[in-house]
């Protein structure tokens, strides 16, 4: 079961953009690189110190609210899997690596291992914000970004306990699109309901199609799922 009143669109069909997105490293207001005081230690791999450094400084909530500023997060220590992502992209931009996202809707089934009791109240679809960097000319999936040379055959992730789908990030890539799935990959294709295509920012995507949940639901929630921890 899953809940459909809570959404921004609330049952209407969300039709995909066209034409491919370049990205930037322009400052935005989610990406609002220009207001971030903190940068990990550069080294030869800045994308995957960048996703340690999040790791290591911002825990992990289930925060609601997809367009907080990413020095916002920065400053409180913590975020949701799409803040922290943002924490990541605002800090590439930074660095002079152009980002965009793809707008997944998955579906709300992919959250009820980590919302056991809460499973009437998930929404039905979720959008999520997947980012790419643009590396040696090459626009790079997220996952592929931040995973090590000693990737192997993956346990599945679960959603559930402490693993949060930004930390599975970095242990192996994650697959969106069926068919294209390797043994080493984690394959989330089965949650996709379909992809909207690619966007020059998280906040282009956000601005376009809303945020998963109404603003009036998030408010009332955020007291709370604002500082729950997984777990």
């Amino acid at each position: 079961m899953t809940c459909t009143l809570m959404t921004s669109w609330r049952g209407r069909e969300l039709v995909p953009t066209t034409g491919e997105s370049e990205g930037g490293v322009d400052a935005t207001p989610i990406l609002d690189w220009d207001h971030l005081e903190t940068t990990p230690a550069t080294t030869d791999d800045f994308l995957r110190s960048t996703h340690r450094w999040v790791q290591q400084h911002i825990r992990a909530v289930y925060a609601l609210d997809d367009t907080q500023p990413a020095s916002v997060t920065v400053a409180r220590g913590r975020g949701s899997c799409s803040q922290r992502l943002a924490v990541v992209e605002a800090l590439a931009r930074r660095n002079g690596i152009s980002t965009r996202v793809e707008g997944l809707v998955l579906r709300g089934e992919f959250w009820y291992p980590r919302f056991r009791y809460l499973r009437p109240f998930v929404p039905d679809r979720v959008l999520l914000a997947w980012p790419s960097f643009l590396v040696d000319g090459e626009w790079i999936d997220a996952s592929a970004a931040f995973v090590g040379e000693s990737c192997t055959a993956p346990e599945p992730f679960a959603n559930s306990g402490e693993e949060t789908l930004f930390d599975a990030a970095a242990r192996n890539p994650i697959s969106w699109s069926a068919g294209t799935t390797s043994s080493s990959c984690l394959d989330l294709s089965g949650f996709v309901v379909q992809s909207l295509g690619s966007f020059d920012s998280r906040d282009d995507l956000f601005s376009r199609y809303g945020q998963t949940l109404t603003r009036p639901v998030r408010t009332v929630l955020e007291p709370l799922f604002g500082h729950w921890y997984p777990g």
